[in-house]
């Protein structure tokens, strides 16, 4: 009988929030908070999911096709995406799933446990592939979004699927490379606030789109993937009022984005530098896409205060949570600080090397 156990880390973005679905570049890195599932060969032909955290037990049939998916079953759509590549369930597993990262705050719960489930499956029943890095993460962003129809992008796969500091192209035809292994000063404050990612995400995605379109309607050769942040003023004459802001986020963010990631190319990191371009990047997120909510605002601004670097809103937005970046040694204070604006929990995270295989033994 054999056991198995994967471990996912969550992930945190650092540049680029609400741009991978506009085909623009993200930096985002896992961090060392994670989930774990061990999985304990049994005699059945189900496997027997003990979710410890949220109190579930979910038994699924080893051979069972899900023709049809419900909504946000990822268990069933990454069974189904693995089938195609060759990965068939033959035995029954006793499954315990836990862990430390906060549930919709923004840091990828969901996914790691996604990325956790599908790097177990690999490993118990193989694949017709090389099981690289960058094909578990196709896998989870495939059993994810694609099967499910969602509005997200790929940084959740990527970033935890290959681990570290990623920069991620998103744009056509998609690449990434790692840029970074550590980061220090990093801290990540959680609000209580639950996010609201689906149509959240849908309604900006949407009024970006649209106010890129209109902009190419009027000027052909406008190219997102070319703009500058000056473009602003020259094209923002052709869009009606409500899509301004839209269009403005988009420039501005992948300027940011781009800034920030010639920093993380340079042998010694500036953390001022950085934090400086993540404030700039949060500006909009605050003011134009309008994601954030009192008690974000209310930690960030304290992190501020204590003489953080800088600090955004990490992820979809309505809440969720933030990532600060401080001098190392000033990190205690700016915990603190966060924690008394009334953030449910704030810590220091470090990088983490993203979705491993921590035991495959015979028991």
């Amino acid at each position: 009988m054999k056991k198995i156990t994967s471990l996912a880390p969550g992930r945190t973005c650092l540049f680029g929030d609400h741009q991978d679905y506009l085909g623009l570049p993200v930096i985002a890195c896992a961090i060392d908070r994670n989930i774990k599932l061990t999985a304990e060969q049994n005699s059945t032909n189900t496997f027997i999911i003990n979710m410890i955290d949220i109190n579930e037990i979910r038994v699924i049939d080893i051979n069972a096709s899900f023709e049809k998916l419900e909504p946000r079953d990822y268990f069933a759509s990454s069974l189904r995406v693995l089938r195609r590549h060759g990965c068939i369930p033959t035995s029954g597993y006793t499954i315990t799933i836990m862990g430390d990262i906060p549930i919709n705050s923004g840091t990828s719960s969901s996914s790691a446990l996604l990325m956790a489930w599908i790097r177990f499956l690999i490993e118990a029943f193989g694949v017709n592939e090389e099981v690289t890095p960058e094909f578990i993460a196709k896998i989870g962003y495939a059993s994810e979004v694609l099967e499910h129809g969602e509005p997200g992008g790929m940084m959740d796969h990527f970033s935890i699927g290959v681990g570290n500091i990623v920069f991620i192209n998103t744009k056509d035809p998609f690449s990434y490379r790692s840029i970074g292994t550590e980061l220090k000063g990093l801290i990540t404050g959680v609000s209580g606030v639950p996010k609201e990612t689906i149509g959240l995400i849908g309604e900006l995605k949407g009024n970006a789109l649209m106010a890129i379109d209109l902009v190419k309607q009027n000027y052909p050769d406008f190219d997102l993937n070319a703009s500058e942040i000056e473009d602003i003023g020259r094209y923002k004459n052709c869009l009606p009022d409500r899509l301004i802001p839209f269009f403005e986020a988009a420039l501005k963010n992948y300027h940011y984005t781009k800034e920030a990631l010639k920093e993380f190319e340079k042998p010694v990191l500036d953390l001022k530098k950085i934090g400086f371009w993540m404030n700039q990047h949060h500006e909009v997120l605050r003011d134009l896409l309008k994601i954030t909510v009192p008690r974000i605002d209310a930690m960030i601004n304290a992190a501020l205060r204590a003489g953080a670097f800088g600090a955004k809103i990490v992820g979809s937005g309505g809440g969720g949570s933030i990532v600060v970046i401080a001098d190392p040694k000033n990190e205690a204070s700016v915990i603190e600080a966060i924690l008394n604006a009334g953030a449910q929990e704030a810590y220091s995270v470090t990088v983490d090397p993203g979705v491993r295989i921590i035991e495959n033994i015979e028991i």
